[in-house]
């Protein structure tokens, strides 16, 4: 076969869960900073798809999944440190015996935070490009990238828990089939369902969170008055939403937790016992 069989994924992906863990902290760092801003350049992309006219009809929400997808193709196949495919790969190593507890914690904190850093990085580089307006009008992009953020801080604990479960599972399961496959075009294939299913659902993945929300919250501080206006609030309700804190905690957190048990539950732990428990 020109693919690994599920089995095989699983001693691959768990080798590469010890290899993840085993890795200086700087690498993580500087791994988790790319992985970071190539999630941001999908979700960038995604934005971009969304604002065109015919966006919200089926097609436009097909495509605005479809594209993200490049994200997670950067990510495995140029090579970096991504958090939610680690929920996965380290968790699964460490169920194996192949790694310890320790080097998945510092693992996932390191590429977490670097995972934020590339991804505000970016935030910044596409903001002070001027794809979403100026001092005078926000662009239909600039309007797209607010209402996507405002839809995620809007969200119950709950449900941005939940749809951080269904995210991952989707996710990692991209990553899981990637594994499988031996060639580049056999990878973008594998990749690229899974990822566009998550997103035209409407789940929600952390790290491309730390995009999109930031990049809403960069744009209403930027122009607050009209970023009022564009979302029909008042500038007190812009400001108690549009701000880190209450994306930490209403959202970050939450979609995190989620998009941990979604990896390394329904994924990694499952596949564990079926192909690698002893």
């Amino acid at each position: 076969m020109n693919f690994l069989s599920p089995a095989e994924i699983a001693v691959s992906a768990a080798n590469a869960g010890k290899a993840k863990c085993s890795l200086p902290i700087w690498k993580m760092f500087i791994l988790g900073i790319l992985a970071g801003a190539y999630i941001g350049f999908g979700a960038n992309l995604a934005t971009k798809i969304g604002s065109m006219e015919g966006a919200g009809t089926s097609g436009g929400q097909f495509l605005f999944g479809a594209v993200f997808s490049v994200g997670l193709m950067l990510v495995v196949i140029a090579g970096s440190e991504l958090f939610t495919g680690n929920a996965m790969a380290c968790f699964i190593s460490v169920c194996n015996g192949q790694a310890t507890w320790g080097g998945l914690l510092t693992n996932w904190v390191v590429v977490f935070i670097a995972n934020f850093v590339g991804s505000v990085l970016l935030v910044y580089i596409i903001y002070l490009s001027g794809f979403w307006g100026d001092a005078t009008a926000i662009s239909a992009m600039g309007i797209k990238a607010m209402a996507i953020a405002k839809g995620k801080l809007t969200l119950t604990f709950t449900q941005a828990f939940m749809r951080g479960i269904c995210c991952n599972w989707l996710v990692c399961l991209a990553v899981w089939m990637a594994f499988a496959a031996k060639d580049i075009v056999g990878k973008i294939f594998a990749i690229f369902f899974p990822i566009m299913a998550f997103v035209s659902s409407g789940f929600e993945h952390s790290v491309a969170n730390m995009f999109f929300i930031p990049m809403g919250i960069t744009i209403a501080n930027g122009a607050p008055g009209l970023a009022a206006t564009a979302n029909k609030m008042t500038p007190d309700a812009l400001a108690n939403i549009f701000n880190y804190s209450h994306f930490l905690s209403a959202n970050l957190l939450p979609v995190t937790l989620g998009n941990i048990v979604g990896g390394s539950i329904f994924v990694a732990f499952i596949y564990w016992m079926l192909y690698l428990k002893k």
